[in-house]
């Protein structure tokens, strides 16, 4: 594995220390960096509304797009778990559309890593391209 993407793993093992999960105590973090160099991070946000809890990928992502970024190279998503955690279909929907050209890394805080792109985990994907009129780049 690269050290670009060691190093983001590592940004998003601190981002993980702040998740404010009381309810799960399943805490994530997540780092996405931009073709720029810049590096976004997000942790889960649980609310005692089950359903407006937030994940950290889109933490992430969000925090990223607000300031402007629009192009991401690649994606960490860590969590303390023994089998190696993936985006939920909403986060994976949220990559497609923001983030559909980075390199995703799934690891845990017992150094495994594993790598991913988005079509591998959302094959089939919904887009703009079935909304009437709109065009998709790539």
């Amino acid at each position: 594995m690269s050290e670009d993407l060691q190093s983001l793993i590592e940004t998003a093992k601190e981002a993980r220390l702040h998740s404010v999960a009381p309810f799960s105590d399943f805490k994530v973090g997540a780092a996405v960096k931009t073709e720029s160099g810049k590096i976004y991070t997000g942790c889960n946000v649980e609310s005692a509304s089950y359903g407006l809890t937030v994940c950290a990928e889109r933490v992430a992502i969000w925090k990223a797009l607000s300031e402007g970024e629009r192009q991401f190279t690649e994606l960490a998503v860590v969590a303390d778990t023994e089998t190696l955690t993936p985006p939920c279909g909403t986060c994976r929907q949220i990559i497609w559309e923001f983030a559909r050209g980075a390199t995703i890394v799934f690891a845990n805080l017992k150094g495994q890593s594993e790598v991913f792109h988005i079509a591998e985990l959302l094959p089939r994907a919904f887009d703009a391209r079935f909304l009437k009129g709109k065009k998709v780049t790539d």
